[in-house]
């Protein structure tokens, strides 16, 4: 795994052996939630006194389950909050996946449906949503055991998948994506109650400096950070492209950046970079000629299925938050 950290003052490097910051216990302060309220409340008219909340729930849940994580990487995921394994796939597997990764991008049936992400300003495709329900390769690959068993360990329950896509970020034209906590943005546009979830990105092409890998703030799990701005109605239509609401404060950022640093894991295709739900994550433009391109599942705890939304006046349409045991397609 390749790291690079980047901030106008020097940075604690974060490694596997280091101990994050625990959440802070001045952040239960008088403008928090009461007990009985919304634990994580967001889309704020005004900023609270300090700039996050603590974290609730344990990130690690599953210990007790058999799997393939050791104890050693459990921690490291508990005190970071993600793991990268680099020779996740390889082979036959991975070429099939490039192969299908492909057709789908090239599908012209896919174009210009409300599940197909373009560029910005561009007409290329970016994520191509409910991808398991696409395509029978990476709906194998969704409930394939390798992924499945390590969700239990890290969830301490059984998962379904609550959200697959493909992503891709076209050589010279892939734009970036501003910093966030997907936990923030399920919750608040979804109805995610709490932070049972954990994500897995498998790279499908070699992830570099320049190409634009995505980049976490290891320690930023542990506490959650409110975002101001009302959710606009169908906001879903331009956060996909653009992220500008359910964005951290440039000043909350800072003090998490300054604590912790940025890693951005990279290496050839085939790694497995699975990272909590709350784990605030960005990623720069591509500068390069290479593109870069992941399978992005979201397991979810089953007894933590999404309910109506914390901050928005609907839910999002199902291509984005899937419920247990569904039959999604693109004609329903």
């Amino acid at each position: 795994m390749s790291v690079q950290t980047s901030s106008d003052r020097p940075l604690k490097q974060a490694t596997p052996f280091d101990i994050v910051d625990s959440p802070d216990p001045q952040s239960r302060v008088r403008s928090a939630p009461l007990p009985g309220e919304d634990p994580y409340p967001t889309r704020l008219a005004e900023p609270f006194d300090l700039p996050w909340l603590n974290r609730r729930e344990p990130v690690v849940k599953g210990r007790d389950r058999q799997g393939p994580l050791s104890s050693a990487q459990l921690d490291a995921f508990e005190r970071q909050g993600f793991l990268f394994e680099p020779d996740f796939l390889r082979g036959d597997e991975l070429d099939e996946l490039r192969r299908e990764l492909k057709q789908l991008l090239a599908h012209d049936a896919y174009r210009e449906r409300d599940f197909s992400i373009t560029e910005p300003q561009g007409k290329e495709i970016r994520s191509l949503f409910a991808v398991h329900f696409l395509s029978k390769v990476f709906g194998r690959l969704a409930h394939d055991e390798r992924l499945m068993s390590r969700a239990r360990q890290i969830l301490g329950g059984e998962p379904y998948v609550h959200q697959s896509r493909i992503n891709y970020k076209p050589g010279f034209e892939g734009k970036g994506f501003n910093w966030h906590s997907d936990f923030e943005t399920w919750h608040a546009e979804d109805g995610m109650p709490a932070m049972h979830a954990v994500s897995a990105s498998i790279v499908l092409t070699d992830n570099h400096t320049f190409n634009g890998p995505l980049m976490l703030v290891p320690g930023s799990h542990r506490v959650f950070v409110p975002c101001l701005g009302e959710t606009p109605e169908d906001h879903h239509r331009q956060s996909l492209k653009t992220q500008e609401f359910g964005v951290p404060s440039r000043e909350a950022l800072r003090e998490l950046i300054d604590r912790h640093g940025i890693e951005a894991p990279t290496g050839a295709a085939g790694g497995l970079l699975l990272f909590d739900c709350n784990t605030l994550h960005g990623s720069n433009a591509n500068m390069s000629p290479d593109p870069r391109s992941n399978a992005f599942f979201v397991y979810n705890r089953r007894d933590n299925r999404c309910v109506e939304p914390y901050a928005a006046t609907k839910r999002r349409p199902r291509f984005l938050a899937h419920v247990p045991d569904e039959a999604w397609s693109p004609e329903t």
